[in-house]
């Protein structure tokens, strides 16, 4: 989709995230596959559900007798959406300014710079006219 993905609560994650596993799942699906993990009432699962159907994140199809709920964005534009959005909150929208400060911060190891600089050059290689 090419609009703007809404954000998403912390909450609401974790109710894409058994959608993502597996769609589309009825109500009582994703009551079941997040009681396995939260001590969530049912009650609080069916509100994030209808907030996240009211924000166009999640979809519902009712080809079944039972509504059923399906994720409208994919997890990857997701991602993308939520780390823009961080992005632009926590480091003014540079990623220079936030790589900077996470590697003078975190160890990095050989193999995991060995990567970063692959993924460099072939981004740099894409670019040129």
């Amino acid at each position: 989709m090419s609009h703007q993905v809404p954000r998403i609560s912390e909450a609401e994650w974790e109710v894409m995230n058994v959608l993502w596993e597996k769609a589309p799942r009825t109500a009582s699906e994703v009551i079941h596959a997040l009681q396995e993990k939260t001590d969530w009432k049912p009650k609080t699962i069916r509100t994030l559900l209808d907030r996240l159907v009211k924000k166009e994140v999640v979809g519902v199809n009712q080809s079944y007798k039972v509504y059923a709920f399906i994720p409208l964005y994919t997890q990857n534009e997701c991602q993308i959406a939520e780390a823009k959005s961080f992005l632009n909150r926590i480091y003014g929208g540079t990623m220079k300014s936030m790589l900077v400060q996470f590697f003078e911060e975190q160890s990095i190891t050989e193999e995991e710079m060995n990567e970063l600089r692959t993924i460099l050059q072939e981004k740099a290689r894409n670019h040129q006219p």
